[in-house]
C-alpha cells in the first residue's frame, strides 16, 4: 500500500500535517479561480450582454453546487471517522455508497435544472436581451451537473481520507481543457498576430496564423465547462477504483443499499444542504436586487465577486485541513487533539485571508478591468471590493470554523448562522440601503459585509463554547 503521512502522529509538527493537507486546496482553488478569470474575460470580450448572460445564473449554480457539496460532506465525514477509528471496512463501504447516491442525486438534478433553464432569466428579472442566452448557458451547464455530483462526491471523499493531491491534479487538467476549449469554441474564426521581444539576443519575433473557432459565444464557454467537468469527475472516481490504499473499492464489491449510512448521512448532509439553500437562496434574492438597479450594476457585481473568490483561497485550504483533521482526530477518540489542530487551522486561515484583504484592497480596480473594459463596470466593481476587503478575517473565521464544526458531525450551526446573516442581516439591509436610501451597489455590499462579520463572530462564539467535539457520538447513536 501507498506510503503517507499519519495525520493523526503526535509526534509530527501540527504545522506540518496542517500545510500537508492545505497546500493542495489552496492551489487547486488558485487554478480554479485563474481558470474562472480566463474564462469570464473571455465571455466579458464578447460585451456586457454576454458576461450578464453567464452571471445571472451564477447565484443558481451556487445553490446547486451546495447540494452538491452537502452530500460530499455527508459521505466523506463518516469516511474520516471510520478511518480515524481504524475501521477501513467500513469506509469502504461509506464510499460504495456514496457511487449509488452519485447516480440517483446526479439524474435527478440534471432534471431539475433542465425544467428551470427557460424560465429562471425571467424569474429573475433580467433584461430580455439577455433571456435566450441565459437560458441556453443554464440548459448546456445543467447536462454537467451530473459530474458535478461525481466530483464533490470522489473529491471530498479523496481529501477526507488524507489525499489532497489526487483532487488538485485532476482539477488542473480539467481546467486547463476548460480553457483551450474555449479558446476555441466562445470565438469565431479569425487571425492571431504574435508579437514580442527576446531581450538577451536582441532580437524581435513577430508572427501570425489563423485560429479555428466555432463561434459559439456564451454556449461555446458552457460546452467547455461541462467538457471540463466530465474529464474531472472521470479521473476522481476512477482513482477511487485504482488508488493503492486500504481506501480502494472494487467494481466486484456487493452495492447493496445500506440505510445505517443514508441514515447517518442525511443526518449530516441535510444542514449543510439547508446552509447551502439559505445562503444561495439569499444570492439568488440579492441578484433580484441588484438587476433592479441596471445592467452595468449586475455586472460589476458578479464580477466584484469572481474578483473576490481570490481571497477566498487561504479559507478552502484550511476549512479542508480542518474538516479531515477534526472528523480522523474525534474517530480516534482524540478530543485534545481535534481542537488543538483546529485552532491552528483557524489561526492560519484569518491571517492569509487578512493578507489577501490587503491585495483586494490595493488592487481593486486592476481585478476588475480583467474581466471588463466598461469604465462603469470597473468604477463600480472597484468601489464595492474595497469596501468587501475589510470583511476578510471575519469571512475567514465562518468558513474555517464552519470546517471544523462539519469534521464534528455538527452541521446544524454553521445553517442556523448562515440563514441568520443572509436572511436576517443581508437581505433586508440591502434593499433598503441600495433601493430605499438610493445607495445603489455601494449600499448592497455594505449589506453583505455587515452578514459576513455577524456571521463570523457567531461561528466563533459556537467555537468557544467547545461542545462542538462531543456532538459526533449523539448523531452516531442516533443513527445506528
Amino acid at each position: 500500500m501507498r506510503k503517507k503521512l499519519n495525520l493523526l502522529d503526535e509526534s509530527i509538527s501540527p504545522l506540518k500535517i496542517i500545510w500537508y493537507l492545505a497546500w493542495p486546496t489552496v492551489l487547486e482553488q488558485l487554478l480554479l479561480t485563474a481558470v474562472q478569470y480566463v474564462d469570464t474575460a473571455m465571455v466579458g470580450s464578447l460585451g456586457t450582454n454576454a458576461t450578464a448572460a453567464v452571471t445571472i445564473n451564477a447565484s443558481t449554480t451556487w445553490l446547486i453546487n451546495g447540494i452538491c457539496g452537502a452530500l460530499g460532506t455527508g459521505f466523506s465525514v463518516l469516511v474520516g471517522r471510520n478511518i480515524g477509528a481504524g475501521d477501513y471496512s467500513a469506509a469502504r463501504n461509506v464510499i460504495r455508497q456514496a457511487m449509488i447516491a452519485m447516480l440517483v442525486f446526479g439524474v435527478a438534478i440534471v432534471c431539475i435544472v433542465e425544467a428551470v433553464a427557460p424560465f429562471l432569466p425571467r424569474i429573475l428579472k433580467a433584461d430580455p436581451a439577455i433571456h435566450r442566452s441565459a437560458s441556453t448557458y443554464l440548459a448546456i451547464i445543467g447536462g454537467g451537473y451530473f459530474f458535478n455530483v461525481a466530483i464533490n462526491l470522489a473529491a471530498n471523499i479523496i481529501r477526507c481520507s488524507g489525499d489532497t493531491k489526487t483532487p488538485m491534479f485532476a482539477n488542473l487538467g480539467a481546467n486547463l481543457i476548460n480553457v483551450v476549449l474555449n479558446f476555441f469554441l466562445i470565438f469565431e474564426t479569425r487571425p492571431i498576430m504574435i508579437d514580442f521581444a527576446i531581450p538577451l539576443i536582441n532580437r524581435h519575433v513577430s508572427f501570425s496564423f489563423t485560429a479555428w473557432g466555432a463561434g459559439w459565444g456564451v454556449s461555446g464557454a458552457a460546452v467547455a465547462t461541462v467538457a471540463s467537468l466530465f474529464v474531472s469527475a472521470t479521473i476522481l472516481v476512477i482513482s477511487l477504483f485504482r488508488r493503492n490504499t486500504d481506501m480502494r473499492i472494487s467494481i466486484k464489491d456487493k452495492f447493496g443499499f445500506d440505510a445505517a449510512v443514508w441514515k447517518s448521512m442525511f443526518r449530516l448532509a441535510y444542514p449543510v444542504a439547508g446552509e447551502r439553500f439559505a445562503l444561495s437562496g439569499g444570492q439568488i434574492v440579492m441578484t433580484a436586487i441588484v438587476t433592479g438597479l441596471g445592467t452595468a450594476s449586475l455586472v460589476a457585481h458578479q464580477l466584484a465577486i469572481t474578483a473576490e473568490s481570490l481571497a477566498y483561497l487561504p479559507a478552502f485550504g484550511f476549512s479542508a485541513a480542518a474538516t479531515t483533521l477534526v472528523s480522523q482526530s474525534l474517530g480516534a477518540q482524540n478530543q485534545h487533539l481535534a481542537k488543538k489542530l483546529s485552532r491552528l487551522c483557524i489561526f492560519g486561515g484569518v491571517l492569509f485571508m487578512s493578507m489577501m484583504g490587503v491585495v483586494l484592497y490595493v488592487f481593486s480596480e486592476d481585478l476588475i478591468s480583467i474581466f471588463s473594459k466598461d469604465p462603469e463596470v470597473i468604477s463600480l466593481g472597484g468601489r464595492v471590493l474595497r469596501i468587501e476587503a475589510f470583511a476578510q478575517p471575519f469571512f475567514a473565521l465562518a468558513n474555517v470554523v464552519s470546517g471544523v464544526l462539519r469534521g464534528a458531525g455538527d452541521t446544524k450551526w454553521p445553517f442556523i448562522i448562515g440563514l441568520a446573516g443572509m436572511w436576517g442581516v443581508r437581505l433586508g439591509l440591502a434593499y433598503m440601503l441600495s433601493h430605499i436610501f438610493g445607495l445603489g451597489l455601494f449600499g448592497a455590499w455594505i449589506a453583505m459585509v455587515s452578514d459576513l462579520v455577524v456571521r463570523g463572530l457567531l461561528c466563533l462564539l459556537r467555537y468557544k463554547k467547545g461542545n462542538w467535539s462531543q456532538v459526533w457520538g449523539t448523531v452516531h447513536d442516533k443513527a445506528a
